[in-house]
C-alpha cells in the first residue's frame, strides 16, 4: 500500500474531495450566487457521506486484505438487511433468513477471502437457493411461496454474491505476482472510483442535456442522454487512469469504464424499480446524505461481477482451483 502509484491515486481523490468541499462551503456562505440552496445543501451532505466512505475504505485498505474483506462482508450484511426489511416476510421465512444472514453470508466471504472461486462462484446461486427453498417449505407456510423465496434469493445474490466480486479483485494474480498486493488494492479502488464517477456523471448529463427518460415510471431523472454521457465520461476517465489498473492498457481501461457505467446504470434502475414497487424513496438512512447502504452500492452490485471477469480476461489468470 506504500507504493507511489497507490499513494498518488488516493491523494488525487482526496484532493478532488477537498476542492469540492471548499466549493460547497463557498456556495453555502454565498446564497446570492443564484443557485438553489436546497441543491447546495444536498451537494454538501453527499460530500460529507463521500468523506466518510473514503475514510473507511482507506483505513480498511491500509489494514490489509482481511480487513477489506471484512468491511465488504459487513456492507453486504447491512445491504441485505435493508433489502429484506423493505419487503414483507412471514413467520415461515424467519428461520431461513437467520441462516442466510449468520451462516451463508459470512461463509461466502470466508470463501472469497481464501480465493476459492471454484466454490464461492456456485455457493450462493446453487446451494443458497436450494437451502432457502427447502427451509421455507419445511416451515409449512405455502402462501406466496415462490414470491417469498424469490425475494430472499434475489437479495442474497445481489447484495452478497454480486457485491463480493469487488473484493475478490484482491485475489487476482497480477503480472505474475500473487494477489493481495498494492496493485490489487489500486484495482479495487479504481472500480469504486469509476462506479461513483459514473453515478455522478449520469446525474450531471441528465440535468444538462437529458430529454428522453429511460423509464419514467421507474426513475424521473435517468435519461438516455445521461447514460451515454456517463458511459463516455467514465470511459475517458478510465483511459486517463489506466496506470492505476495494472492489467489494463488504455483502450482496455476505457472499455472497462464504459461497461462499468452501463452496468452501474442497470443496477440503479433495478433498485429504483424495487423502491417504486414498495413505495419508498431510499432503502435506509445510515449514510447521511446518501440514503441507505444499498442506495450507495446498488450500482456496484451490478458492475463488480462484470469488471471482475473482464480483469480475468485481461490478465489471462484463471481463478484459483
Amino acid at each position: 500500500m506504500n507504493d507511489t502509484r497507490t499513494i498518488a491515486l488516493i491523494a488525487g481523490v482526496l484532493l478532488l474531495l477537498t476542492v469540492a468541499t471548499a466549493v460547497g462551503q463557498f456556495l453555502k456562505r454565498h446564497p446570492d450566487r443564484g443557485l438553489d440552496p436546497a441543491a447546495v445543501n444536498t451537494f454538501n451532505l453527499r460530500l460529507r457521506g463521500w468523506w466518510i466512505m473514503c475514510t473507511v475504505l482507506a483505513a480498511a485498505f491500509w489494514q490489509g486484505p482481511t480487513a477489506t474483506v471484512l468491511l465488504f462482508g459487513l456492507v453486504s450484511f447491512w445491504a441485505l438487511r435493508e433489502f429484506i426489511t423493505l419487503t414483507p416476510t412471514r413467520k415461515g421465512d424467519h428461520r431461513a433468513l437467520f441462516w442466510v444472514f449468520f451462516l451463508f453470508t459470512p461463509l461466502h466471504y470466508v470463501l472469497v477471502g481464501y480465493n476459492r472461486y471454484d466454490i464461492f462462484s456456485v455457493f450462493l446461486p446453487v446451494y443458497g437457493t436450494l437451502f432457502v427453498l427447502a427451509r421455507v417449505a419445511i416451515a409449512g407456510d405455502y402462501k406466496r411461496f415462490l414470491e417469498r423465496t424469490a425475494k430472499i434469493q434475489a437479495g442474497l445474490v445481489v447484495c452478497v454474491y454480486c457485491l463480493s466480486f469487488a473484493v475478490a479483485l484482491l485475489q487476482i494474480p497480477i503480472s505474475g505476482q500473487p494477489g493481495g498486493g498494492s496493485a490489487n488494492f489500486r484495482l479495487l479502488f479504481f472500480l469504486i472510483l469509476l462506479v461513483q464517477f459514473a453515478d455522478c456523471m449520469q446525474y450531471v448529463w441528465s440535468r444538462m442535456l437529458g430529454r428522453r427518460l429511460v423509464a419514467p415510471e421507474v426513475s424521473s431523472n435517468r435519461t438516455w442522454e445521461g447514460l451515454l454521457g456517463s458511459a463516455t465520461s467514465t470511459a475517458l476517465l478510465a483511459a486517463v487512469l489506466w496506470w492505476a489498473a495494472p492489467p489494463f492498457e488504455p483502450w482496455q481501461a476505457a472499455l472497462a469504464g464504459f461497461v462499468v457505467a452501463v452496468m452501474g446504470f442497470a443496477g440503479g434502475m433495478t433498485m429504483s424499480a424495487i423502491k417504486r414497487d414498495r413505495g419508498v424513496k431510499d432503502y435506509g438512512t445510515l449514510v447521511v446524505g446518501h440514503g441507505g447502504v444499498l442506495d450507495r452500492v446498488d450500482s456496484m452490485c451490478f458492475a463488480a461481477p462484470v469488471f471482475y471477469h473482464l480483469t480475468l480476461l485481461v490478465t489471462g489468470a484463471g481463478p484459483a482451483p
